[in-house]
């Protein structure tokens, strides 16, 4: 497939969709019934490779550009999507986006639309478009990386699911619950061009969503948009001022500049106290050895977005 302005000939693809069935809170059997009768027939090959384990998206989509696919589309949330993108970035594979998660950055900060049905209406009409990606050592990230109170919130996050079930609601209890229990913030050091920052603080997000920046109402969108990191360290180093910062970052409604130092960059290298780190990324989370290397690879992955370049994404630019 070329990377062109032309729109996608679908009838001539081979197209795989890799599903995540614990995504969201809908029907997955249900939801994955109407991909198939959306795709199947429009396309030159259809496949449906689904699991309900995430450790295997990533080796469902490394097998699925081995077979030769021309598109391969990851359905479910952030997670899902990054875990797909992983195994699509530095390939001429292009991925197309089906948005089944509690928040969907990525599919709303491509504009291909926030539902099924509409990212659906995206592949059936669309272009290919290269977009940046982020990197964390070998892992590759679409939206943040977090270190410090996030990784935290993310575990009691899976806790309150388990008993009360996926929501925005959940998500943002999570954070009163998690926040409770954080007492020492973390000593680390940013290299940004061989100049070193030493911070104490709480909270450092790393953010590559501008979408996500835009809701939360902080600076740092139109830098991102540009190809670089939009890298939050929180001021505050005490329960209380933290959890201000955080539950507006978590609301997205009242967040504040003020709460944050910022740094912009396309690389850079964090150096914690701790040699193992608990990282947030797109919303999972795994256990990585400091200090850590970080970069933008520019154009590193081919997705699918409208091909006469408008927004399905409410609130997002073209």
């Amino acid at each position: 497939m070329r990377d062109t302005a032309d729109k996608v000939d679908l009838s001539a693809c081979r197209l795989c969709v890799i599903g995540n069935l614990g995504s969201g809170k809908k029907d997955g059997k249900q939801q994955a019934r109407a991909i198939r009768e959306a795709l199947e027939g429009r396309v030159a090959e259809f496949a449906l490779r689904e699991t309900d384990r995430g450790e295997r998206l990533p080796g469902l989509a490394r097998q699925a550009v081995e077979d030769g696919f021309d598109i391969v589309v990851a359905y479910g949330g952030d997670g899902t999507q990054s875990a797909v993108a992983g195994a699509l970035a530095g390939t001429e594979t292009a991925m197309g986006v089906l948005p089944g998660g509690t928040f969907n950055y990525f599919a709303r900060d491509l504009g291909v639309g926030e539902t099924v049905e509409d990212a659906l209406e995206t592949l059936l009409d669309a272009r290919v478009r290269r977009v940046d990606v982020g990197q964390i050592e070998n892992l590759v990230f679409l939206n943040n990386v977090s270190l410090g109170a996030y990784p935290h919130i993310l575990k009691t996050r899976e806790g309150i699911y388990k008993r009360w079930g996926r929501s925005r609601l959940a998500a943002y209890w999570s954070v009163l619950v998690a926040m409770r229990r954080l007492r020492h913030p973390m000593r680390l050091t940013a290299k940004v061009d061989g100049q070193a920052r030493n911070f104490t603080t709480a909270l450092v997000f790393v953010a590559r969503s501008a979408y996500q920046l835009d809701s939360f109402g902080l600076d740092g969108a139109d830098a991102i948009r540009a190809g670089n990191f939009a890298v939050l360290i929180a001021r505050a180093r005490r329960p209380l001022p933290l959890l201000r910062s955080a539950f507006r970052l978590a609301f997205g409604l009242s967040a504040k500049d003020s709460d944050f130092d910022l740094i912009i960059t396309d690389s850079l290298t964090i150096e914690t106290g701790k040699r193992q780190q608990l990282i947030a990324h797109d919303g999972e989370k795994t256990r990585m050895v400091s200090p850590f290397d970080l970069q933008v690879r520019h154009g590193a992955l081919k997705v699918l977005v409208p091909a006469d370049g408008s927004s399905k994404t409410k609130g997002a630019e073209a």
